[in-house]
This record gives structure tokens, sequence and C-alpha cells, in this order.
């Protein structure tokens, strides 16, 4: 059974940072590729970043510069580093994978930026 769970959300100030981090089970770490995607109030999912499984990245412009994800092979877990945060980062962060030709989800995790 494929699992993802996110940790690591919370309140922090402007300029601030946070890790978020995706455990996984049921996937083969090594070989898949995980995506950050974000949903802020009444606004659609969107695609934050992207950890390959050749250890490569892609980002969306309005976080180049201040994201970075990495992985954690022996853990199975991708993360997520976010500096210099925003109010504008302010949404749930989800994890996800394409699996076997299915899409998995994890929870989510707010992040919540704000003095």
């Amino acid at each position: 059974q494929v699992r993802l769970v996110e940790s690591g959300g919370g309140l922090v100030q402007p300029g601030g940072s946070l890790r978020l981090a995706c455990v996984t089970s049921g996937i083969n770490f090594k070989i898949a590729s995980i995506n950050w995607y974000r949903q802020a109030p009444g606004k659609q999912r969107d695609l934050v970043a992207s950890f390959r499984s050749g250890g490569s990245a892609d980002y969306a412009d309005s976080v180049k510069g201040r994201f970075t994800v990495s992985g954690n092979w022996a853990r199975a877990t991708a993360y997520l580093q976010m500096n210099n945060l925003q109010p504008e980062d302010t949404a749930v962060y989800f994890c996800n994978t394409r699996w076997r030709e299915r899409d998995y989800w994890g929870q989510g995790t707010q992040v919540t930026v704000s003095s």
C-alpha cells in the first residue's frame, strides 16, 4: 500500500524558514519522483517543486532561489527546504507521487507565514 505522510508545517514570520518532510512507503523511492504542491484558500493546487529519482529538481518561478528539494533514499523521505518565506507562501503543502500509473497524495501540512 502506497502512503505519503507530510510533516513540518507551522507558523513562521516573513523571512523565516521551514523544512517539510514527506515520508513514503509502498514505493521504490530510488526510482520514484516526488512532487510538492501547495494550495492556498480559494485557489487551485499548484506545483511548487519536483524531486526526480536521479536527484535532479525543478522549481516554480515563484520559489526559485528560496526553496530546495532533496531526498534521503535510506529513509524513503523527500524534503522541501523553504527559506525566506513570504506571506504569499501561505498554503497547505502536499507531496505527491505517480506510482504504477496512479497518483498518490499525502494529507497535507499547513504553512502559515505571518507577522
